[in-house]
């Protein structure tokens, strides 16, 4: 199966790159959220964010902030959001960043799904404590 952020990556196919270096590569979206939505992608394949080397995640997300930064004054935008899926609802099956320029009022409300609370103290202390439990595997 071809990727096509490693096609549009290695210049195969088209995208309006803003960044493009031996570590990532920044293009427009194709269906943006507002004019200046990027996507930062890895250069080297990578389908999650777990898929990356160690070694790559500093350098790679040195790439985002710079482009956040980058979408902020090029847009004019008084912020950015800055997100990324991971499996669930990526789009295309290669690590991605999107950095979409953000203004008050612009009509989108915090987060893209809805939110909850926990049900008691309880519930989320042992929701933390499975995460913890996790991360010393």
């Amino acid at each position: 199966m071809e990727c096509l952020f490693c096609a549009i990556a290695a210049g195969e196919a088209d995208g309006h790159r803003v960044l493009d270096d031996g570590t990532a590569v920044a293009f427009l979206d194709a269906r943006p959220l507002f004019p200046g939505h990027v996507l930062v992608v890895p250069r080297r394949h990578a389908e999650t964010l777990t898929d990356l080397l160690p070694e790559e995640i500093g350098p790679f997300f040195t790439r985002v902030r710079r482009v956040a930064g980058a979408v902020e004054r090029g847009t004019g935008a008084a912020g950015s959001f800055v997100a990324a899926n991971n499996r669930v609802s990526q789009s295309v099956p290669h690590f991605h960043v999107h950095v979409v320029p953000r203004n008050r009022k612009d009509g989108l409300r915090g987060f893209f799904w809805p939110r909850g609370r926990y049900a008691s103290r309880k519930e989320a202390a042992e929701v933390a404590a499975r995460i913890r439990a996790a991360l010393e595997d």
